[in-house]
């Protein structure tokens, strides 16, 4: 699963999955970049509304003036975290289907792990998207809800065309892909870098119930 989930292949890679963040892209400004980094961590600890753009400052090391002259404001920055949290997470899934074969199951696993992944590595991300959406202008929130509606489509196609092929049994396929990107985003609440269990073993559990709640019927259990 971690060379789907990794590999470059022939499309190009996410910036923000090669620089090692989901928020800060290689080509950004320095200063920039630690303003978002910071506000990352700030927000993630204290909420949208309980971050003041001093508290921002202080984090990132820059004075507040630098903050509005990059981001004009702290609405403009958590927009900025939050669409560019959707693009890495759309363009890794859409890069896990191009390397995941024409078999249902096969993309099925492929996806779920890459959205497990992503919402256990960038966990603190992850949160800002669950949780700070009603922070959002009526505009922004439209902008990352229709991101966010782009991935869900992913994984219903995928569901959808392994029903057509007799290769999912259940009988309410986007109910059971709903269920299935609800669980893998939900991991972000708890997982914990110092747990049991690393991110690819939880990736690994997720594609199995994944499978589980899709009606997937094994190969052999076909004949």
């Amino acid at each position: 699963m971690e060379a789907v989930v990794e590999s470059t292949g022939k499309r190009r890679r996410s910036a923000a999955a090669s620089s090692g963040s989901s928020v800060v892209l290689p080509g950004d400004d320095p200063t920039a970049a630690a303003i978002l980094q910071a506000a990352v961590e700030v927000m993630a600890r204290h909420g949208y509304h309980g971050t003041s753009v001093r508290d921002l400052a202080e984090a990132a090391g820059v004075s507040p003036g630098l903050i509005y002259h990059h981001f004009g404001s702290k609405h403009d920055l958590l927009v900025t975290i939050l669409d560019r949290c959707m693009d890495r997470l759309v363009e890794s899934t859409e890069e896990a289907l191009f390397h995941a074969g024409d078999d249902p199951a096969d993309r099925l696993r492929a996806i779920v792990g890459q959205h497990v992944l992503a919402h256990t590595r960038f966990r603190r991300e992850s949160l800002l998207g669950n949780t700070e959406l009603r922070s959002l202008s009526p505009q922004a929130r439209r902008l990352i809800v229709a991101k966010r509606d782009t991935q869900q489509r992913m994984f219903d196609r995928v569901v959808r065309d392994g029903v057509v092929r007799g290769v999912f049994t259940t009988p309410h396929p986007k109910e059971a892909s709903r269920m299935i990107v609800t669980a893998c985003t939900a991991v972000a609440t708890w997982f914990r870098e110092t747990g049991p269990q690393t991110p690819e073993e939880i990736a690994a559990i997720y594609q199995r119930m994944a499978l589980d709640t899709v009606g997937y019927r094994e190969p052999h259990a076909l004949s």
